[in-house]
């Protein structure tokens, strides 16, 4: 193969790879500021110049009369809130044994809603009553939960991980072109290489 053929592929690529980064980057511009700005936000969320995270508000509390056939496991009390509350259950928490020597009594937690409106299933093993909260979040609470993949649903899910993806396929591509051409010398003494190391760095304190 000779090299005019050999550079004609280079270039083809090149381009290919330069349209796919432009491309992810349109569909994730946006993922980019919400998750850019929400996570700076919760960066900062202790310490004395804490910064706002949005206010959550409780709008109602109620006592539930749990059946005896709801009682057995998280998954049969899930169950029937789905079925009789109308409360499907995002996450299901079960807390250990306890409830001796001075160790908390179990209990199991269910909660659910969306990222604006949320609410909660506390319920104590063997008890009769469980009881069900129901919370509201502002708009930038509500973006934090989002953030987390609380309360998003499926397709908040679906898309967040397209959004993920993006990123990985951004990195990828970014660093390919931005090696493009370049010795390994000029990588190492870069922004690149800079980045690198004080990434490493960073990670490596952090993880100690």
């Amino acid at each position: 193969m000779d090299t005019t053929t050999q550079n004609r592929r280079r270039n083809i690529t090149y381009r290919w790879v330069r349209q796919l980064h432009l491309w992810i980057g349109a569909w994730g511009a946006l993922a980019a500021l919400l998750y850019g700005y929400t996570g700076l936000v919760m960066n900062h969320r202790i310490g004395d110049g804490a910064w706002p995270q949005g206010d959550s508000t409780e709008t109602a509390r109620i006592t539930l009369r749990i059946p005896a056939d709801a009682r057995a496991t998280p998954e049969q009390l899930s169950l029937w809130l789905r079925q009789h509350r109308q409360l499907d259950a995002q996450l299901i928490r079960k807390s250990g044994p306890g409830g001796s020597e001075g160790k908390p009594a179990p209990k199991w937690n269910l909660s659910g809603g969306t990222a604006g409106n949320s609410w909660s299933v506390e319920y104590m093993p063997g008890s009769d009553t469980a009881t069900l909260k129901r919370s509201h979040h502002s708009p930038l609470a509500a973006l934090n939960r989002l953030h987390k993949a609380i309360g998003g649903g499926l397709l908040w899910v679906l898309l967040a991980d397209s959004f993920a993806i993006g990123m990985v396929l951004l990195g990828l591509s970014g660093i390919w072109m931005w090696a493009r051409g370049r010795s390994p010398r000029t990588l190492v003494f870069s922004v690149m290489g800079l980045a690198t190391c004080v990434f490493a760095a960073i990670v490596g304190l952090a993880l100690a």
